[in-house]
């Protein structure tokens, strides 16, 4: 069953499984000692999908339910968790002293899921961290890290608010204040908005952002003929017990590319395939090139961005 316009979610039922995919991932990669996030395997076994528990634990083994020689599956994600998260910790540590002269204190992450930054990286002292992400998540995460026994490295703050939905304002009630510069991410989300709702969060981001922000956000991309691929691979991890329906969580249709729509509002952009990033941390790249034009993610990059008002475009 599709995606709708007004559905809901929790971290174990449609495009909020993701999260919990995504955090099995990283506790993977931790596992691996290719990144530290002592939270993640927790959080898992938390939400409670028995795939994704195992996923998480190292029961399952990436040969049990990857298909031979495909350009993505347990393996391959473990891998583009691994980089994307050493990528995004990067620009957050680097984002605390570049900006302006104090160093950004302001940090906002676009759809939080389980994410645990607010937790484990060193944060200088009075940074805010304001996770949006919708009521059920926030709230669900909160608890389970204080049934943990986690506790905060900076002032987290969560934000329950649709991201389709007014959370500008709900930001602000949290105690954001847009004079001053934001360091923004937006980590495994267009795809999963509508291509107008992109647009609208774009736009909005731009208009809370002073002089000197800054955003690291993640492009991702699936060409329609990676539909069958993806259909087996997942069929694969039904047969492994999954209990959840990845299919069809996008929204289709025509979207601007993000890094040029920021370019357009005023943003400097520096866009680094996914590719590169893969390279760049030890691991072997996606196929791609025109002997395979339909690998997933084979088009994906990441970009990291600073807004410069004073060289905007009137």
């Amino acid at each position: 069953m599709g995606r709708t316009e007004n559905d809901t979610w929790d971290l174990a039922s449609s495009v909020g499984a993701t999260a919990t995919m995504v955090a099995a991932g990283r506790a993977r990669a931790t596992r691996a000692a290719l990144i530290d996030d002592p939270f993640a395997e927790p959080l898992v076994r938390a939400v409670g999908i028995d795939f994704f528990v195992r996923w998480a634990s190292g029961e399952l083994r990436s040969d049990d339910v990857d298909l031979p020689d495909a350009p993505w599956g347990m393996q391959r994600m473990t891998d583009q968790q691994a980089a994307r998260t050493r990528y995004i910790d990067a620009f957050f540590a680097a984002a605390q002293h570049d900006g302006t002269p104090a160093g950004i204190r302001q940090v906002i992450i676009l759809a939080s899921g389980l994410d645990t930054r607010g937790y484990r990286l060193p944060w200088a002292r009075g940074t805010k961290v304001f996770e949006i992400d919708v009521p059920q998540v926030v709230e669900f995460k909160t608890t389970a890290l204080a049934t943990l026994g986690a506790l905060p490295r900076a002032d987290v703050r969560g934000v329950a608010v649709d991201l389709r939905d007014d959370w500008p304002s709900a930001l602000r009630q949290a105690g954001f204040r847009a004079d001053l510069p934001t360091a923004w991410a937006a980590e495994g989300l267009f795809g999963y908005l509508p291509p107008d709702a992109q647009d609208r969060l774009l736009d909005h981001i731009t208009a809370l952002s002073a002089d000197g922000s800054r955003l690291i956000a993640e492009v991702f991309f699936s060409a329609a003929a990676s539909r069958e691929l993806f259909s087996a691979i997942y069929q694969r991890w039904y047969q492994h017990g999954l209990d959840v329906a990845l299919e069809s969580l996008g929204f289709p249709g025509e979207r601007n590319d993000v890094a040029t729509y920021l370019e357009e509002r005023g943003w400097q952009v520096v866009r680094t395939p996914l590719n590169q990033l893969l390279v760049d941390n030890g691991f072997a790249p996606a196929p791609a090139g025109p002997a395979a034009p339909d690998t997933p993610f084979a088009e994906n990059y990441y970009c990291t961005a600073v807004l410069r008002r004073q060289a905007a475009t009137p």
